[in-house]
């Protein structure tokens, strides 16, 4: 028989807890947009930071405290991140760009990269046709 290992109930870390210890302090509202952007992301902070050229404790630092980051690092991560300075600085809802048509068009592309490769080109060449024809206009 295994022995089963035993964890007092007033253990302070939980099977919950993602890693690491808890924080001491609250994390600024910057910083609970840019946490979750890099978690939405898939990102961990040593490869975002790899990402930015910058190390892991800045990283760390700018997710913890209040920062007054440079224009040009904002925009580093927003573009690392895929998501709007805005949503950075919280002056609009978390909605991550995206690129490509919209509503019915979406769905039909989406549906057309499922075909195979020579049915796809055949319906891209009568889609560049026809945007062509339009923008002749």
């Amino acid at each position: 028989m295994q022995p089963v290992p035993y964890i007092p109930p007033a253990c302070v870390y939980t099977a919950f807890m993602p890693a690491g210890r808890p924080a001491k302090h609250t994390r600024s509202a910057f910083g609970d947009r840019l946490a979750h952007a890099r978690h939405v992301a898939g990102l961990t902070q040593e490869q975002l930071a790899r990402t930015l050229g910058i190390t892991q404790r800045v990283l760390s630092h700018w997710e913890r405290a209040p920062v007054a980051l440079r224009a040009d690092q904002l925009m580093a991560l927003a573009n690392a991140l895929n998501v709007s300075a805005d949503f950075l600085l919280g002056r609009e809802p978390a909605t991550p760009r995206t690129s490509g048509p919209a509503g019915k068009a979406r769905r039909a592309f989406e549906q057309v990269s499922q075909l195979p490769r020579h049915q796809q080109q055949k319906i891209i060449e009568v889609v560049e046709a026809l945007v062509a024809q339009q923008t002749a206009r």
